[in-house]
């Protein structure tokens, strides 16, 4: 699950820049909490860490306008980095207990590690789509207070390797869950979850753009937490279904542990593989990705999850029985996630894949099952917000995968992070 709002800009592939000022054998990780409620948000700086990698582009430094928050960084006033990402707090600021109740979400973003001073610049979302600041502060090379820790000794699996990082998607994944004794078991479940990755399109077709690895963290114990069975493990990243109540919402606020065992290998992304038959999951456009192992559908889920955690795609279903989530969206304004819309800008979207005798809106009937149209229902709401197909796998696990709208997406996320390096572009 994920949110807000504004218009949606298509970005071109190329978009993003090069330049001087930073350090691409390393990164400088900014930790920062987000105390939230349904009044508002803020940000709680925590701590400067020192990472051995960057495993990001070295050219594409502006990430697309997408997330419902974003982390700048500033040359004096020349904008050198940008990334969108979204937040548990966003949710949480949504719900009815939000507005007698503060809660705090941790955080953990890299940024290629800078030469010199640069100010670091956190903004959010409001109802309007419009960026506001939350909060900013310098970051610069020579802060005594930048923690240069010894990076943990956790075993590490190859998966899948294509080439340089900075060319490349990278995916780390991270063992929860997972006691010493199943260790095995967890390359394993880990190996099937890539494997079947690879089975989707587009996914089928850009497995030569991926680096996979698979960092073995060992628990105490086997699981994970079910609060609603009285269900408590003692794990690495303390995990818990039932987040605001929703009984398979799997997530944890344990950003810092998770960041601190990835720092081992360069990565675009995080995916915490848990340990448990159960089913859920949960994943946040450029924060974190979960999954369970071992239901059946465990590895449908995995790439539903990815989908939000990797490109931001919004869920397609809706419903009307649980209010938890119904005011998500203001559907006076166009949404910036690309696979709704609520035909507020319709252009912005994917009307140039629908064809022209094809109804906007189209109805859910069976003439239309099989084309590109604009399906009301999505974004957990059965008015006012519209899908790109009658299903997909954004909506339920019955799909092979992906509409392509959202194959489309996918595939921009993946040119945009796969940039050639500019140590290879100078040779």
């Amino acid at each position: 699950m994920r949110y807000l709002f504004l218009v949606f800009l298509i970005f071109p592939l190329g978009w993003g820049q090069t330049t001087p000022i930073f350090n691409f054998s390393k990164s400088l990780r900014i930790d920062f909490q987000l105390l939230s409620d349904a009044q508002g948000m803020e940000v709680i700086f925590q701590q400067l860490k020192e990472e051995p990698h960057w495993g990001g582009s070295e050219t594409n430094l502006i990430f697309p306008p997408l997330g419902n928050l974003r982390l700048q960084l500033f040359d004096g006033a020349e904008l050198v980095f940008s990334k969108g990402f979204n937040s548990l707090a966003d949710e949480w600021s949504a719900i009815e207990a939000a507005k007698a109740e503060k809660r705090l979400f941790y955080h953990a973003i890299q940024i290629p590690f800078p030469k010199k001073a640069l100010k670091v610049q956190i903004d959010r979302r409001n109802r309007e789509g419009e960026f506001q600041l939350l909060s900013s502060r310098e970051v610069s090379p020579d802060d005594y207070f930048i923690k240069k820790e010894i990076a943990p000794s956790y075993p590490v699996k190859t998966l899948l390797h294509n080439g340089s990082a900075a060319e490349k998607v990278d995916l780390a994944i991270l063992a929860e869950g997972y006691t010493k004794d199943e260790m095995e078991k967890f390359y394993k479940d880990a190996q099937r979850m890539t494997d079947y990755m690879f089975t989707i399109p587009p996914f089928d077709a850009l497995k030569k753009d991926f680096n996979i690895y698979a960092i073995g963290v060992v628990s105490e114990e086997s699981g994970t937490d079910v609060p609603g069975k009285h269900i408590f493990k003692k794990t690495a990243f303390n995990t818990s279904f039932y987040t605001f109540d929703q009984e398979r919402y799997l997530t944890t606020n344990s950003m810092c542990e998770i960041a601190d065992a990835a720092c081992v290998v360069p990565y675009d992304q995080l995916y915490v593989l848990v340990n448990t038959p159960i089913y859920g999951g949960g994943g946040f456009y450029n924060h974190l990705n979960l999954g369970t192992a071992d239901h059946e559908l465990s590895e449908k889920v995995y790439i539903h999850e990815f989908g939000h955690g990797f490109v931001g795609l919004t869920d397609e279903y809706y419903y009307d029985w649980d209010p938890t989530f119904q005011s998500v969206y203001n559907t006076a304004i166009e949404p910036w996630e690309e696979n709704i819309t609520t035909l507020v800008n319709f252009d912005c979207k994917w009307k140039d894949m629908v064809q022209k005798k094809t109804p906007i809106p189209t109805p859910r009937t069976a003439k239309y099952e099989k084309v590109v149209g604009a399906f009301e229902g999505g974004g957990y709401v059965s008015k006012g917000v519209y899908s790109p197909m009658q299903d997909c796998r954004m909506k339920s696990n019955e799909p092979k995968g992906f509409c392509p709208v959202c194959e489309r997406a996918i595939r921009r996320t993946v040119n945009f992070l796969k940039s050639e390096s500019t140590s290879k572009k100078g040779k």
